[in-house]
């Protein structure tokens, strides 16, 4: 579980619906979060950067029975020196995501120095809020990769202290997750559960002022920056498709 606060917070007040460019031509009235202070960008070939930290101190929440007993107690921000950012690749062009997301794919080392570290002055600047769920059944992709054992009737049955059959095994393996940005910051969380049943690299260049409106198909990813793990990755098509 992650929800971290913008290190610098963005005005509601600001906050305008503009246009967001959809792939089949049209486009849907989005509320844009903004502001004219410098920012995190860096430019290279076909798309930009942009990085927003978090506060120091809040961020990622290991295990929901820590997470149920931090909602009743404040979070002590001074023994957390991790650093989360948030960061969105925009490509140039309006139906540019496809093949930025090809060179993720295929370019082990395409990430390496893709994350800004030096602010910059910005010209227009905008950011679509958003929020998106996933859900998917992975029971198939598992078997593909060879992982047979959890859905062999019986697998479980000495893992598990049930009443139930004794043939206990997985039927069935989900994966949730949900990302929410806004002016405050991000909230995100990801979950896998099973149902058990009974037996049966380009250089950066820096212009003096840059422009970064996110107004149509991006990507977006948070990061710990000093251990360089990423925690959340994602695109966005359609802000309003939540």
């Amino acid at each position: 579980y992650f929800k971290g606060t913008w290190d610098e917070k963005f005005d509601a007040w600001k906050t305008k619906d503009y246009d967001f460019h959809i792939y089949n031509g049209n486009s849907v009235k989005v509320p844009f979060i903004t502001s004219t202070k410098d920012q995190f960008i860096s430019v290279f070939d076909g798309f930009k950067v942009l990085g927003l930290p978090y506060k120091q101190g809040n961020g990622l929440i290991s295990g929901f029975d820590t997470f149920r007993k931090l909602l009743s107690l404040p979070y002590k921000q001074d023994k957390d020196k991790r650093q989360f950012s948030m960061y969105f690749f925009l490509p140039d062009t309006k139906d540019g995501l496809p093949l930025l997301i090809k060179k993720l794919a295929s370019e082990s080392k395409f990430l390496d120095d893709k994350f800004p570290n030096k602010k910059v002055e910005v010209g227009h600047f905008r950011i679509p809020k958003f929020k998106i769920s996933f859900e998917l059944e992975t029971s198939d992709v598992l078997k593909e990769l060879g992982v047979d054992l959890p859905f062999y009737p019986g697998s479980l049955t000495k893992m598990v202290d049930s009443h139930m059959d004794k043939h206990l095994s997985v039927s069935k393996i989900f994966h949730k997750s949900f990302i929410e940005v806004k002016e405050e910051g991000t909230e995100a969380a990801a979950i896998t559960f099973g149902v058990v049943s009974n037996g049966c690299s380009l250089k950066a260049f820096i212009p003096p002022q840059i422009d970064f409106v996110a107004d149509h198909p991006f990507l977006f990813l948070i990061r710990e920056d000093f251990s360089e793990k990423i925690l959340f990755i994602g695109q966005v098509f359609n802000p309003l498709d939540g």
